[in-house]
């Protein structure tokens, strides 16, 4: 399962020379009737072939080879997305099967390309959903598009609900006083589990499905704590498919997370106009980085920039140099500098945000940053 900290371990690779091909693929069966992205492969392979200089192909032959191959044997277990980095100049592989759909595209270049990989972990976060009626609950965990159910929960001492009369003698008022007793109190051992499981899986948010009665009585019983966590809810039957309760809350993450890129955008934009912790433009990002102090990258997911990088300490630069101002080292070009930024902060401990599409962004030089100080 691809995570931040696998992603952090990659980002501090460094070929000494050595070539990575990155190939990112849709091969989702919706969208690839019959397995048409072999087609989609050869023809990107074939692309980069022809643009690459003679010794840097003999380079990759092995690794375009053993890609090539993988997708021929394999197509069965493919998902969506597939991410495949390789270079077997330095004995790695990497594969990463997604239930999110990827845009194609290979990368040839000295260091791994990674920069996809935390669009798709930025924009597909981990979120808990609570699917409770007045007798039982179910748990689940959607993570990078696909759903789990963790735990169910039913409470056996709940009685069932009568139009009219009484049980065992008790008027219809204490009848239903007994019933909401039992309820309360199957909702608060599901939300104590709930808490545990919130705690032990670091959700920071969760969604909540059932019917409106149970929907109200879960909500009015929340913790302030784990209210601050619910960004939404929705109707659905106890009994409903996992299927069936992700498409109900897809919709909601989707417009949860737009909403949240486009206050932390507006955020960054404000402070960095107020020279407060913030910053925009690939300029002062870099200068940022290079003091360490950038608490968090904020890039718009197709800016691609080329560079310079220093083949001694790694420094970052944008412009035409020779050599590095810092150790004098010899500055190598690079194509995907911006991907090497998203490294780099990831190595000093900076979340990076990913946004797909953002005016306001765009304008103000397409990447920013929160800083620390």
């Amino acid at each position: 399962m691809l995570n931040r900290e696998e992603l952090k371990e990659i980002a501090k690779m460094r070929g000494d020379g050595a070539y990575f091909v990155s190939l990112y693929l849709n091969v989702n069966p919706i969208t690839n009737v019959k397995d048409n992205y072999g087609i989609h492969v050869k023809n990107m392979l074939k692309q980069t072939t022809e643009q690459l200089s003679k010794p840097v192909l003999k380079r990759i032959s092995a690794d375009l080879e053993k890609i090539e191959s993988y997708l021929l044997s394999n197509k069965r277990i493919f998902k969506k997305g597939l991410a495949l980095l390789s270079s077997q100049e330095s004995k790695f592989w990497k594969e990463f099967h997604l239930s999110v759909p990827l845009r194609n595209e290979i990368i040839v270049d000295q260091i791994p390309y990674i920069k996809p990989l935390f669009g798709v972990l930025d924009n597909y976060q981990r979120y808990a959903i609570l699917l409770v009626g007045r007798d039982s609950a179910r748990l689940f965990l959607v993570h990078l598009g696909e759903i789990e159910e963790y735990a169910e929960v039913h409470s056996e001492n709940v009685p069932a609900r009568h139009k009219k009369g009484g049980w065992f003698a008790l008027s219809e008022k204490s009848y239903e006083r007994h019933i909401d007793y039992h309820v309360s109190m199957h909702l608060k051992d599901v939300l104590k589990k709930l808490d545990s499981f919130l705690s032990g899986e670091y959700v920071g948010r969760l969604l909540i499905g059932g019917s409106e009665e149970a929907l109200t009585k879960v909500r009015a019983m929340l913790s302030q704590s784990m209210a601050d966590k619910v960004i939404g809810t929705f109707q659905a039957d106890m009994s409903a498919r996992s299927k069936d309760i992700l498409d109900k809350a897809e919709p909601i993450l989707m417009s949860f997370e737009e909403k949240r890129e486009e206050e932390d955008v507006d955020e960054m934009v404000a402070k960095a106009l107020k020279n407060e912790n913030a910053v925009l433009g690939v300029e002062d990002v870099l200068n940022a980085l290079q003091e360490g102090r950038i608490m968090k990258l904020v890039m718009l997911k197709d800016f691609k920039l080329s560079g310079k990088s220093c083949s001694q300490c790694g420094y970052l630069n944008s412009h035409d140099i020779a050599s590095c101002p810092y150790c004098k080292g010899k500055m190598q070009k690079v194509k995907y500098i911006v991907d090497l930024i998203a490294q780099k902060a990831v190595e000093q401990g900076a979340l990076v945000e990913v946004v797909d599409k953002n005016k306001k962004l765009k304008e103000a030089g397409n990447i920013g940053a929160f800083l620390r100080f």
